[in-house]
């Protein structure tokens, strides 16, 4: 690919039965013009299924079948779907626990993947999935993040949320709370740092100020509430010091955030899921009066340690929401435009 070309940059559908789709649509009609001055979107899924979003989100974007990435068509009115065709939509119920969409949505992952390993594409963007969906579908799966890396033979990852300068990485993500802690280590704490450290550096930050959070109340309290704090995460942290990361911690979990969003830190690094999800979307999420709508629905997963650039959605499937016009797209908007951030700072 030459260096003035506009890149691909693949959009997964996602579950076909959720609200993936729809927040597609909305996200390409919303920001067509920006998106197309910069990369060429493609939705790896089912043209049928994106026809259907497009009628539902009352979009006049057009949509457009192709099976392969030659033939995709460069004009902002117009949504490129690399066509699998493989949902009956004629069988496909909107809200839905269902092992054919379960099926077709790692399918489009799996092509995303092999396009990335091609070379083809600069990014992929996820759409959310159903984990139940997949598993019904005799897939073992437990998230985009772990298939991913496992499709592009990477050993060293890690996911990182954000909202805006609001940015979270996870020394552990799908597991128990039990077995979680049994997998805060040293050395996954410091590959985790390196790997936050290197990403903030690709967003543009010269040297990025990193908080570690500890994993027991006070981060142990000198040993008192457990000794992970000692053993595992204070090494971790001073070998990451030597190597010239600006790196501070065990740092309270009742305090780190906080200081996060006062800006004396760039990112932090969470020790299990909970940790780092529940502040992102705290700040990402918000309800409108009543309680029974999202009025915002931001913030965007990253995926660091891949050989491509993935963003994702910080949301699920929606199955309430499904198939009524009224899927906030805001997470997609802001994945997308991270996207086209990170794609910019690799190109300059």
């Amino acid at each position: 690919m030459k260096i003035n070309e506009k890149p691909f940059v693949a959009i997964t559908m996602g579950d076909p039965a959720g609200i993936g789709p729809e927040i597609i649509v909305k996200a390409l009609g919303l920001g067509r013009k920006w998106i197309h001055r910069h990369v060429i979107p493609v939705v790896v899924g089912d043209a049928q299924v994106m026809a259907q979003a497009a009628r539902i989100a009352k979009s006049d974007l057009k949509i457009y079948p192709i099976n392969d990435l030659p033939s995709a068509v460069r004009h902002s009115m117009t949504i490129n779907v690399l066509d699998l065709e493989n949902v009956r939509v004629d069988q496909l119920k909107h809200g839905r626990v269902d092992p054919m969409a379960g099926r077709a949505s790692v399918e489009y992952i799996r092509k995303a993947a092999e396009l990335a390993r091609a070379g083809l594409i600069r990014a992929i963007v996820t759409g959310p999935v159903s984990k139940e969906a997949i598993n019904k579908a005799h897939i073992p799966f437990t998230g985009h993040t772990e298939l991913l890396a496992e499709l592009m033979d990477r050993k060293e990852y890690a996911m990182l949320l954000a909202h805006g300068p609001f940015r979270v990485s996870h020394v552990t993500t799908h597991a128990s709370l039990r077995k979680a802690c049994g997998m805060v280590k040293k050395e996954r704490i410091l590959s985790v740092i390196r790997l936050t450290h290197q990403t903030m550096k690709e967003l543009g930050m010269e040297n990025p100020r990193i908080g570690v959070a500890g994993l027991n109340p006070h981060s142990g309290e000198d040993g008192l509430f457990g000794d992970e704090e000692k053993r595992e995460i204070l090494p971790a942290v001073e070998k990451a010091k030597r190597e010239g990361i600006e790196v501070e911690g065990p740092v309270s979990p009742d305090t780190i955030f906080t200081k996060l969003k006062g800006k004396l830190y760039d990112a932090a690094v969470a020790m299990y899921h909970d940790q780092g999800h529940i502040p992102v979307k705290l700040l990402g999420f918000s309800l409108k009066k009543g309680g029974k709508e999202w009025s915002q629905m931001g913030g965007v997963n990253i995926t660091m340690g891949l050989p491509v650039i993935r963003t994702s959605v910080d949301h699920g499937v929606a199955f309430g929401k499904a198939g009524k016009g009224r899927a906030n797209p805001q997470s997609m908007v802001d994945a997308i435009k991270l996207t086209i951030r990170f794609i910019q700072r690799k190109r300059s």
